[in-house]
C-alpha cells in the first residue's frame, strides 16, 4: 500500500522501541538499482501531485472532512443494500458546502503553503483552507485545499494567504 505509484509497495508497522534497530538492519541490506530511502516529504509530494487524500489532512483532521468532501464520494455505493451508513451519508451530502480541490501556483520559488493557510477569492474573502502542499516534479507548488463548492470549478482562480494567522479553533 502507499502513494508511490509502484506496482507493489509495503507499509510496515514497527514498534517505536525497535524502529531504529529495524531501520539500521534495513539500510544495511541495501536497496536495488541505487535507490535511496526517502521520507514523508517524498510521500507528500507524490500523493499531493496525484491528488490523493491523506487521513488527517484531506479526510477528517481539523475540518472533519469525510469521503465526499475529500472528492471521493463517487466511490461510495449508496445503492448497496448492506450500506448501513446510507442515511447518515446522504444527510451529510445534503448539507455539504465544500470539497477538496487541487491547485497549482503559477510562479516558482514562492513560500510553501501550509496546512490551514486560508484560501481566498479575488475579493480576498476566505473561501477555504489549504490541506496539503508540496513541490511538484516541475518545481511548482501543487496542493490541495478544502474550498466552497462554487469555487471548486476547474479554471476558477483562487489565492492562498500564506503565513496568515490560523483562525481560532
Amino acid at each position: 500500500t502507499g502513494y508511490t505509484g509502484e506496482r507493489m509497495a509495503f507499509e510496515l508497522f514497527v514498534h517505536p522501541d525497535r524502529a531504529a534497530e529495524f531501520w539500521n538492519a534495513l539500510t544495511a541490506v541495501g536497496t536495488p538499482l541505487g535507490m535511496k530511502p526517502c521520507g514523508l516529504g517524498a510521500r507528500d509530494s507524490l500523493r499531493t501531485e496525484a491528488g490523493l487524500p491523506l487521513y488527517g489532512h484531506e479526510m477528517m483532521g481539523d475540518l472533519g472532512l469525510g469521503v465526499a468532501e475529500a472528492g471521493f464520494g463517487s466511490y461510495v455505493k449508496v445503492y448497496k443494500p448492506w450500506f448501513i451508513g446510507r442515511a447518515a451519508y446522504m444527510a451529510r451530502e445534503q448539507s455539504r458546502k465544500g470539497v477538496v480541490t487541487r491547485f497549482r501556483f503559477t510562479e516558482k520559488g514562492v513560500r510553501m503553503a501550509h496546512n490551514g493557510d486560508p484560501v481566498v477569492d479575488a475579493k480576498g474573502r476566505v473561501i477555504g483552507a489549504v490541506s496539503s502542499c508540496a513541490v511538484d516534479s516541475e518545481g511548482f507548488l501543487t496542493g490541495q485545499a478544502y474550498v466552497e463548492l462554487k469555487y471548486a470549478v476547474e479554471g476558477t482562480p483562487i489565492w492562498v494567504f500564506q503565513g496568515a494567522p490560523k483562525a481560532p479553533g
